[in-house]
């Protein structure tokens, strides 16, 4: 079985403001926060992260799906809309995310877009691991003496 690591940093900077390191050469770090009231909403927060990483999953697969079948996309675009609720004990969960996709794919195409709108979802890394739970596993360091 093949195994490839991706792998983030985080380092706080105040408040609930973090600095992100994408642990990509040359890339632009980024800034994390938290929606107001507990951030001042600096940049995204989790849950937008989440989502903008499944419609871009979704795009690009739709995409590679696309070129692979000879076809082109003129414009892509995606919407994603994560739905936020409280579940049984109170807690906010996404509890759904939306994607609606405009592939701007000519009239000529049409064929080869209905074609990859049958395949490109289970190549998608990100929506088809969401879908059947991720498993997470925590661990500390230790504390500074």
């Amino acid at each position: 079985m093949d195994l490839q690591t991706v792998e983030v940093t985080l380092t706080r900077k105040d408040g609930y403001r973090f600095e992100v390191d994408w642990g990509i050469e040359g890339a632009p770090g980024g800034v994390l926060d938290e929606a107001p009231p507990l951030g001042a909403g600096a940049g995204p927060n989790p849950s937008r992260l989440v989502a903008s990483a499944v419609a871009h999953c979704l795009s690009s697969s739709l995409l590679f799906c696309l070129a692979k079948s000879h076809a082109s996309a003129d414009s892509v675009r995606a919407v994603a809309r994560a739905e936020i609720q409280r579940n049984e004990r109170g807690r906010w969960r996404l509890s759904r995310i939306r994607v609606e996709l405009d592939p701007g794919v000519p009239t000529a195409n049409s064929q080869e877009l209905e074609r990859c709108k049958g395949l490109f979802e289970d190549f998608c890394i990100v929506t088809e691991s969401i879908r059947r739970g991720i498993p997470v596993d925590v661990s500390w360091k230790a504390p500074l003496p």
